[in-house]
C-alpha cells in the first residue's frame, strides 16, 4: 500500500496548491463575507451572485472562464503577461482555480458567523470611545474567529478535491498541475491502474475526513475560548 514517488508527488502538490489556494483567498472570502453580513449598498445582490456563482454553475464552466480571464488575449492573463507571469498550466493556475471554486463555502461560513456577532457589544465599543476600525479589529473580528476557522478548513477541503475546474483551465500535467483528483482520473483510464487509484482514493478519503474534523475542533475550540 506504500505510494510511489509520482504518487507522493500528487499528494504533496494537492496540498501545497490547497494550502496556497486557502490562504491566498482567506482575506478576500472574508471582506466579502463582512459586505454581504454588513453592507447595504447597491449592486450588493451582484456581489451576492458573484461570490455564489461557482457553487452552482459547473465546474467545466467556471474553468472555461478562468480560461477565457488569464489565456493570453484576456484582460488578467494579458496583464499578468506584461509583467512575465504566467499562470497557464501551472500550478499557480491549479491554486487559482481551487480558491475560486472554494471561495463560496469559505464565504457562507464567515458570513453566519459575523451576522452571530451581537451589535450590542459593538456599539458598546462605540461608546467606550474606539471608532470603527478599533471596534472591528477588538470586537467584531475576534468574536467571528469560529467562521473563519471554519471556513478556512473547509475551503482546504474543497480545494484539496477540486477537480473539474482545475483539469478545464490548467490540464492534467505531471508534476506541475497534476493534483490528487486528477492523478486519480488519469489512473482510471490507465489499464493496471486500480491499485494505485485505490492507494489514492484511501490517501483522498483520510486528508477530507481528517480536514472536516479539525473544522469542527477549531471551531469548538474557539467558541469555548470566545464564551
Amino acid at each position: 500500500m506504500a505510494l510511489s514517488p509520482a504518487e507522493w508527488t500528487a499528494v504533496l502538490l494537492s496540498l501545497k496548491v490547497a494550502a496556497v489556494a486557502t490562504l491566498a483567498t482567506l482575506p478576500l472570502a472574508y471582506a466579502a463575507a463582512y459586505a454581504l453580513a454588513r453592507g447595504r449598498f447597491p449592486g450588493r445582490w451582484l456581489l451576492d451572485v458573484a461570490v455564489h456563482l461557482p457553487l452552482v454553475l459547473p465546474p467545466v464552466v467556471t474553468g472555461y472562464l478562468l480560461l477565457i480571464a488569464f489565456g493570453r488575449e484576456g484582460a488578467l492573463g494579458a496583464a499578468l503577461d506584461a509583467i512575465g507571469l504566467s499562470v497557464m498550466f501551472r500550478w499557480t493556475g491549479a491554486a487559482i482555480a481551487a480558491g475560486v471554486m472554494a471561495l463560496p463555502l469559505m464565504v457562507r461560513a464567515m458570513r453566519l458567523s459575523i451576522e452571530a456577532v451581537d451589535r450590542r457589544l459593538e456599539e458598546a465599543a462605540r461608546t467606550l470611545g474606539h471608532g470603527p476600525r478599533a471596534t472591528f479589529l477588538k470586537v467584531t473580528l475576534p468574536l467571528s474567529l469560529p467562521g473563519i476557522l471554519a471556513g478556512a478548513v473547509l475551503g482546504f477541503a474543497k480545494a484539496l478535491g477540486e477537480f473539474g475546474a482545475t483539469i478545464t483551465f490548467v490540464s492534467s500535467i505531471p508534476g506541475e498541475t497534476q493534483t490528487l483528483p486528477l492523478a486519480i482520473y488519469g489512473l482510471l483510464q490507465t489499464p493496471g491502474g486500480e491499485d494505485a487509484v485505490v492507494r489514492l482514493a484511501l490517501v483522498a478519503v483520510a486528508l477530507s475526513v481528517g480536514a472536516l474534523l479539525l473544522s469542527e475542533w477549531l471551531t469548538r475550540r474557539a467558541a469555548r475560548r470566545l464564551a
